[in-house]
């Protein structure tokens, strides 16, 4: 097919593409184990540079210890950061959920905020973590930006921008938001799996005749296997 020459021709096509991929909203494709906002939350707050599946193998031992916002905004700091040591830079993160359990506490009685701008305002918790609470945890437009969501974004020419904020922006602009949240992930899901940062396999890229950085010799390729009749 002839590519969109417009961003939101594109990304209406990338978005529906995904969407049968990927299937799901924003709460099943989510690989956080989390029971509620609360554990979302300190579950994201946690995946900073780890693996989802190395927060799985922590956040039980710490929800078990700590299974309320408010146990966590009374815990000992050392003994946070022994449950989470392996999820890397634990003094940092361990800072950030007793920050944030006690915000919860004392601002909000005990509930995990809706709202984006207030999310914002917990110690640890970012646009993305906001967003990812919003759409998961809620059912609530947000779409979380990470590194895959923004590389696949300005390779696919839904965005010029590097900023994460701003490449959000121009993402919603684009989408309707009941799909922002599960739109961020599908896009995760193919940067990990596919278009990755280094040799994006373009051959195999369910998207890569709609993409404007894709490499036309391994377009090609596929289209004339497509074509080759079967011997």
């Amino acid at each position: 097919m002839a590519r969109p020459r417009t961003p939101a021709g594109r990304a209406k096509i990338v978005d529906e593409r995904l969407a049968s991929l990927y299937p799901g909203d924003a709460a099943s494709l989510c690989a956080l184990d989390h029971d509620g906002p609360y554990q979302l939350l300190a579950a994201t707050i946690l995946s900073a540079q780890c693996t989802d599946a190395r927060v799985n193998l922590v956040t039980p031992q710490l929800f078990a210890r700590y299974p309320a916002v408010e146990d966590l905004a009374v815990a000992e700091p050392s003994d946070v950061e022994e449950i989470i040591r392996s999820t890397g830079f634990f003094r940092a993160k361990t800072a950030s959920l007793l920050g944030m359990a006690r915000a919860v506490v004392d601002r909000y009685g005990t509930v995990v905020p809706e709202s984006l701008e207030d999310l914002v305002t917990l110690p640890g918790v970012g646009r993305k973590t906001a967003n990812v609470v919003r759409s998961v945890a809620f059912g609530l437009p947000g779409l979380p930006v990470d590194t895959h969501v923004g590389r696949l974004g300005r390779r696919l020419g839904l965005t010029r921008q590097e900023d994460p904020v701003k490449v959000e922006h121009d993402l919603c602009s684009l989408l309707p938001p009941r799909r922002w949240g599960a739109f961020s992930i599908q896009m995760i899901l193919l940067g990990r799996q596919v278009c990755v940062a280094r040799g994006p396999r373009c051959g195999i890229c369910r998207l890569a005749d709609v993409c404007p950085s894709a490499d036309p010799a391994a377009v090609g390729a596929r289209a004339t296997a497509r074509r080759r009749p079967d011997r």
